[in-house]
């Protein structure tokens, strides 16, 4: 069998869901606390202090609601999960008009109520997916609205909900501002770590650009195998508008040398079976 199908094979069993739960380092071998080797970040003005980091919960199920007004209600009383929930449905224009000055007020207040709830409480993600979605506000502005764009506050937004809650969609967006020098002085060696955090999380977007940076050696040693095993994995979690996750790894393929093929199929198949070495 050539050694591009066994890739194929490989991931059409499953890896992507052993990512989230790996220890391995973005690199294949046992991190030393990676977390604790990035810098310790300070919370929004106005936020609670940062405390030690625990990973997070994934988002609860939200309760289907019977009504626009029943939502409204339970927001009003403070309850943060439906407070998330109408920032989604006005962000997205799901079921209300799309508005996102309103969209960033109730994810404000999730944020501004719940910055110091503990990281392992039921609606920790859905405190940290609000710090995401204002990061994303700050990061862009919103057009004709007291909303300006504001990367250093972006930056914050997402530092928080990275470094207290381990978010892995913040952790990936701190990473590309890392990255990108934006909010920031650019640098590339924290960028390559907290995309390597988002990685192992499963974050695909963050595996898909960690893998071509492996692959082309960019901003760290070339990891030919490696690269194409992350990005390999990302292809997975792609969606349908994102196919340049695809056309990146097709190309890779077709880059790669047999050598490469075979020791990227060897660590999918490391990974399926669940070892860490």
């Amino acid at each position: 069998m050539r050694t591009s199908e066994r890739i194929g094979i490989v991931v059409v069993l499953g890896v992507t869901a052993f990512v989230a739960a790996s220890a391995l380092a973005f690199d294949g071998t046992p991190p030393n606390s990676p977390e604790a080797a990035l810098p310790v970040v300070a919370a929004p003005t106005g936020i609670a202090v940062i405390k030690k980091p625990v990973p997070p919960a994934d988002i609860p199920n939200v309760p289907a609601v019977s009504s626009l007004t029943a939502l409204q209600y339970a927001a009003d009383g403070g309850h943060p999960i439906a407070q998330w929930k109408l920032g989604r449905m006005y962000a997205s224009g799901d079921g209300v008009a799309q508005d996102d000055l309103r969209a960033f007020d109730y994810f404000s207040k999730v944020a501004n109520a719940h910055a110091d709830d503990n990281p392992a409480a039921p609606q920790a993600s859905v405190v940290a997916n609000a710090f995401v979605a204002l990061g994303r506000y700050y990061k862009t502005g919103i057009p004709n609205s007291r909303v300006k764009a504001d990367p250093e506050r972006a930056r914050e937004m997402f530092a928080y909900a990275a470094s207290y809650f381990g978010n892995a969609e913040a952790q990936f967006n701190l990473a590309r501002l890392y990255l990108d020098g934006v909010g920031m002085p650019r640098d590339p060696k924290h960028g390559v770590r907290w995309l390597a955090l988002s990685a192992q999380k499963g974050q695909h977007e963050a595996q898909a650009m960690l893998g071509q940076m492996m692959f082309n050696g960019d901003r760290l040693q070339r990891q030919a195998a490696r690269g194409l095993m992350w990005m390999a994995l990302a292809q997975e979690g792609a969606t349908a508008d994102e196919a340049w996750i695809k056309d990146n790894y097709q190309a890779a393929l077709g880059k790669a040398s047999l050598d490469d093929k075979a020791m990227a199929a060897e660590m999918l198949e490391r990974w399926v079976q669940g070892r860490r070495d």
